[in-house]
């Protein structure tokens, strides 16, 4: 019997439950299918990572419809296993992991499939191949832009010389303009104290982790300067904790993160960390875009955006995502989440 004669069986007083039914019934039967491809390092020195990472894309979606390939961690390996996860498919590829790999994944899948990499080097970001690591961009525009809400208007930014604090650096000039802030960068090498600055800023930003992110902020106590840090100078010692006391920092919510940290701990044991979360947010999206049978390119930059552990994204249609992070206050108890900003 074909729909229509069904429909035309039915009491009409049941007509609309009938569309509704038929509407889920025909609609799992045009569920995607297609397998997610992860491309992680499940042997050499970041098999630990790799495998942790693993196991989070499997809290996120059904395992039947995730395959796994083995990228050692190199570039040839990267490359070679994109060739076989492509021989599989798959809609969506999640992954490499690393910044070296990126480019030999893009070149083999070739804009074949989206891939939603793993890097956090947004350099490497391209149409079809997106860079999902949290960034220093990311992270620098939005405590940034929370502090600018707050009132402040000068910041003198301290750069260790780190890769992440150059990329930082280049971040917060980009802003200054953006959101009207006045902006210094001090280069400081660890263990260096703080020069002197001149004039005495409304805020210092730290963008970098460790202990001569901890020996700023000390130098700091009783100076009236707030102090601006980011997902790096999360230290939970508490002498760490004692240093930073009132610092504001922007990263992934902690209250979100910790679910997630509870759910892998009972599933997996051991305390998974940030590029872990990332895994399972990636797969989350994919399940979302499955169950929305919209699991392709289109579905991915929907503007609506995903909301994960490490924040809510949104897919451009350059690579890039956009990332809203929580900006959290430290305190000799912890780290309290008391607002939402945008980073770039």
């Amino acid at each position: 019997m074909d729909r229509r004669s069904l429909l035309r069986l039915l009491p009409s007083g049941l007509v609309l439950s009938a569309a509704s039914l038929s509407s889920n019934a025909w609609a799992g039967e045009k569920k995607d299918k297609r397998p997610i491809a992860l491309l992680l390092p499940l042997n050499g020195p970041r098999a630990g990572l790799g495998r942790s990472m693993q196991q989070a894309a499997l809290l996120a979606e059904n395992a039947d419809y995730v395959l796994a390939f083995d990228t050692g961690g190199t570039a040839e390996g990267a490359a070679r296993a994109a060739g076989e996860a492509l021989r599989r498919h798959p809609a969506l590829i999640l992954g490499p992991l690393t910044a070296a790999e990126v480019p030999a994944v893009g070149s083999t899948v070739a804009n074949r499939v989206p891939v939603i990499s793993f890097s956090n080097d947004s350099v490497l970001r391209q149409p079809g191949v997106w860079i999902f690591g949290i960034t220093a961009t990311q992270v620098t525009s939005a405590v940034l832009r929370y502090a600018r809400t707050r009132g402040v208007r000068s910041v003198v930014m301290i750069d260790d010389g780190s890769p992440w604090c150059a990329a930082a650096s280049l971040a917060a000039g980009r802003m200054e303009g953006e959101i009207g802030l006045s902006l210094r960068v001090l280069q400081v090498k660890p263990g260096q104290p703080l020069p002197q600055a001149g004039d005495t800023p409304d805020a210092v930003l730290l963008p970098g982790s460790g202990e001569g992110v901890l020996a700023a902020a000390r130098a700091l106590k009783g100076s009236g300067v707030q102090l601006l840090g980011t997902l790096q100078g999360l230290d939970n010692r508490p002498d760490s904790l004692e240093a930073l006391d009132g610092a504001w920092l922007a990263c992934p919510d902690p209250a979100a993160f910790s679910s997630f940290a509870q759910a892998f701990a009972a599933k997996n044991g051991g305390d998974p960390g940030t590029i872990t979360a990332l895994a399972y947010d990636a797969a989350g999206v994919a399940n979302k875009l499955r169950e929305a049978n919209a699991l392709n390119m289109n579905g991915l930059v929907d503007a609506k955006g995903f909301h994960g552990v490490t924040g809510p994204v949104r897919f451009r249609t350059d690579g890039s995502v956009a990332r809203d992070f929580a900006i959290v206050v430290a305190s000799r108890d912890g780290y309290a989440s008391v607002a939402v900003s945008s980073g770039s």
